[in-house]
Formats: C-alpha cells, sequence, structure tokens
C-alpha cells in the first residue's frame, strides 16, 4: 500500500511536516510494509517558508531587517535547494504581530524590511520568489518595500517620503534610476487569496485598516492617499491599476507588486501544490492524506485540504483527512472530495493540553494507527 501525506500545519502545536511524521509512524504501527510519503503543505500563509523550505531541501535564512515600526527585527525566509527559488513570509518583516496593540498605527508602519529581503535573497543568487502576504501591520501602499528596491517615491524636495501611509500623502513623482539591477530578471508568485482592489469602500484601508489600528478619520486619509499613488503610479507605469481584485492585500503590497514588478497574484495553496509537484507524487497512491488545525465548513473555500482533495479526485484517490478539531458543518468536506475525516483528540483534555505539540503527536499517532487498522482490516 502507497500512502501520501500532505497535511497542513496544526498552528500552535504542529508543523506540517510534524504532522505528517507522526501519521506516518502510526500508519507503520498498523502496516509495516506500507510505502508512506510525507510532502510538505501550506496555503500561503503562516508557516509556508518553513513547510516548503524544509519539505523540498532547502536552508533557512535570517537576516536583521527594518520592522514595521522601523526597529531591527530578525527574519527568516528560505532559499529552495535549487539556488534560485525564494520562500518569502512577508509578516517575518512587516507583520502585525511584531507591533505590540498599543503601537498598532498604519500611518507609521512600514514594508521597508520586505524589499530587504527580497534584495538579500536577490545577492544569494534567487530570481524566482513566492510570497505570502498576509498578516501585515502596513497600509503603505508597499512603498516601504519599493524604497528598498531602489525606487525613488520622491516629495516635492526630491527627497525619499516618510515611512508608512503618512508618506504616501507626500508622494510626487516616482523614478526607477536607483532600482536594483537584479530586479528585472525576477519573476514573484504572490500568494494572494484576497480579491479587495486597492481604494474604496472594499479597498484596504477600510476592510482592514481598522484591525492595524486606523481609526474613520484615518482610514478615509488613507484611501484618499493610495488613490493619487495608484495614480501617479499609472502615470509613469501603464500596467498600474488600482481596480485589479488583490491590489487591496497586505494594505496595497498587492498593487506594488503588479505595477512595479514581474508578479502574479494567485491563490496561496495552488502555488504550493504547483511548486511542490504534489499530483505527480500521488498519481500512484492508495490513499491521500491530508488535514489542517480545525476542519470546518470554511475549508471547502480554497484551504490546504480542499486542494489537495480536489487533486486527488482527478485521479480517483480515496482521501482522509486527520484535524485537531471537528465542527459540525465539517460534513460539507464529503461532498468535497474527502471521503472521511477524524478529529485527533482522544480523550477529555483542555485547550492548552490539547495544543501541547508532544501530546498533539501521540493523539495523531494513535488516531492514524487505528484508522488504518481498519484499512488493513477490511482490504
Amino acid at each position: 500500500m502507497k500512502v501520501v501525506i500532505a497535511i497542513d500545519s496544526l498552528k500552535g502545536s504542529l508543523s506540517s511536516l510534524n504532522a505528517g511524521d507522526a501519521i506516518r509512524e502510526g500508519i507503520y504501527k498498523a502496516i509495516p510494509d506500507a510505502e508512506v510519503l510525507v510532502r510538505p503543505l501550506a496555503d500561503g500563509g503562516e508557516g509556508t517558508v518553513e513547510a516548503l523550505t524544509l519539505g523540498m531541501g532547502g536552508q533557512l535564512q535570517t537576516i536583521e531587517v527594518c520592522g514595521p515600526l522601523g526597529t531591527p527585527v530578525q527574519a527568516t525566509y528560505g532559499i529552495l535547494n535549487d539556488g534560485k527559488t525564494a520562500i518569502v513570509e512577508m509578516s517575518a518583516a512587516a507583520g502585525i504581530t511584531l507591533v505590540d496593540e498599543k503601537d498598532r498605527n498604519p500611518l507609521n508602519t512600514t514594508t521597508f524590511g520586505v524589499g530587504e529581503m527580497l534584495c538579500d535573497a536577490m545577492k544569494k543568487g534567487c530570481r524566482h520568489f513566492i510570497v505570502g502576504i498576509g498578516g501585515s501591520a502596513t497600509n503603505d501602499g508597499g512603498i516601504g518595500m519599493l524604497q528598498a528596491l531602489g525606487y525613488g517615491i520622491l516629495n516635492q524636495n526630491g527627497d525619499q517620503v516618510a515611512f508608512g501611509a503618512k508618506g504616501l500623502k507626500d508622494i510626487v513623482s516616482i523614478n526607477d534610476e536607483n532600482v536594483v539591477p537584479m530586479l528585472k530578471e525576477c519573476n514573484f508568485k504572490i500568494a494572494c487569496d484576497v480579491t479587495n482592489p486597492l481604494c474604496g469602500p472594499n479597498g484596504a484601508s477600510a476592510i482592514y485598516g481598522p484591525q492595524k489600528g486606523a481609526d474613520a478619520s484615518m482610514i478615509m486619509e488613507m484611501d484618499e492617499w493610495l488613490s493619487s499613488f495608484a495614480l501617479i503610479a499609472h502615470a509613469k507605469y501603464e500596467k498600474a491599476d488600482s481596480l485589479i481584485p488583490g491590489t487591496g492585500a497586505a494594505g496595497g503590497l498587492g498593487f506594488a507588486f503588479l505595477s512595479f514588478t514581474n508578479a502574479v497574484l494567485e491563490s496561496g495553496i495552488d502555488i504550493v501544490l504547483e511548486e511542490t509537484k504534489l499530483e505527480e507524487y500521488l498519481k500512484d497512491a492508495d490513499i491521500v492524506v491530508t488535514g489542517e488545525g480545525r476542519l470546518d465548513s470554511q475549508t471547502v473555500n480554497g484551504k490546504a485540504p480542499n486542494g489537495v482533495a480536489k487533486i486527488a479526485k482527478k485521479h480517483n484517490k480515496t482521501v482522509i483527512a486527520f484535524s485537531g478539531a471537528v465542527t459540525e458543518d465539517a460534513v460539507v468536506n464529503n461532498e468535497h472530495g474527502i471521503d472521511a475525516f477524524f478529529p485527533i483528540l482522544r480523550r477529555i483534555q483542555t485547550l492548552n493540553e490539547a495544543l501541547e505539540p508532544t501530546a498533539a503527536r501521540q493523539n495523531m499517532v494513535d488516531t492514524a494507527e487505528q484508522v488504518f487498522r481498519l484499512i488493513a482490516a477490511v482490504r
């Protein structure tokens, strides 16, 4: 029997690879001669760098960059074993979790450190980038990142504007005379699962500004400034279009990537499945195993297990899922490719006890063993 495992992380508990290894151990207890392959899985959000980099034999890189408040932070990204592909999460340099709640203010937070990570990877030979842009603390339209890449985002005196969304109001011109030469050789796949435009009632400021510390007046101002920035950008770069779905992602970072780099916005899970070539690995599998921390009705809306199930069903594979928790409405997943799912909680525990990595791993091992004992018995 060949089993291919591609399970998302159980956040706060097990990484994608740790969860996969636990399932593999349980399978071997039930079926010692099984062929079991663990593949990395993520949806472009938190954990993507670790899952793809370590799961595909790459190396993690940790460097000091400018954090969202302008102070140094340690940011980690990955370089795959081809030496040319970098896996980056913008939240490592400009994430909301890097800012204490009392200090959250998108007028001040910058994406400069994101550009620094990209430059570091370019210097190390990377030309192909997979970038997750969820969890931002910023609403600067990506101008910080652009400044780090060498773009002149200039005020009326010809100086770089200030960090943060407040810098947007002073932009009068943009130049690319000092852009890092390597940028034109690079392409970017941006993991983006939101469809918000840059501006307007569904734009970056209105929808995501409040969680980043913006009040009503700030939201109105930032929306006007982003609109002005978009017009200035479009005057110089024809492809700059603030109405494209996803340009409002990460406080406008989606707009910056699409307008100033060779980038495409794609579903995070689609990017991961393509890059990891999961379909090639499961073509001759007997059973495909997937899952995530919490399986519910939202799983069918483009989350990682749903992506795995779709590919598996193209090849008529049996798909089972394990998860830390299962909600009542999770049954909808049975209509979307997951043949059966199993919560791994095996005894009454507090949430903290269930999330403890050692306990979670043992629960996963034990549950997988019993499920595969049943599979072996009925075969």
